[in-house]
């Protein structure tokens, strides 16, 4: 695939476009970032524009925000949401996550059934080879 003379003439001519837009867009950049042709670099107002600040000086003054706000504001109760169990994926309510789709649940549900139909003993009473079989093996 990608070997018909179409194909090649195609990439032939995206390399091309790919030259041509990559020198237009150079230009670009460097109209925006105002350099000149001599390669110096014109920012009389840099501070203006940017600061150079510590992240020590930032951690510090969100804190200092973050317990501003705790002290004017009061927290809102929220409830503490659904709790689902790992292994049957239902809520404390008996209920699947929304995100689950029908089919999805029918699926997990049967997949359930079969693990638990091996772990789980009959009730049935044992036959005369059944208790036989379970002799020799103790």
């Amino acid at each position: 695939m990608a070997k018909s003379l179409r194909s090649k003439w195609r990439r032939k001519c995206r390399a091309v476009k790919r030259e041509r837009y990559g020198a237009k867009e150079l230009d670009r950049l460097k109209k925006t970032l105002a350099i000149d042709e001599n390669g110096d670099v014109e920012m009389p107002d840099i501070s203006e524009i940017a600061t150079v600040v510590d992240a020590k000086d930032i951690k510090e003054s969100s804190k200092a925000k973050e317990n501003h706000k705790a002290d004017n504001t009061e927290k809102m109760e929220v409830d503490s949401g659904r709790v689902y169990d790992k292994k049957t994926l239902k809520d404390q309510y008996g209920n699947y996550p929304v995100w689950m789709n029908r089919r999805k649940i029918m699926k997990h549900k049967k997949g359930r059934a079969k693990a638990d139909k091996g772990t789980t003993k009959t009730n049935k009473r044992l036959t005369r080879r059944q208790k036989k079989a379970l002799k020799q093996k103790k």
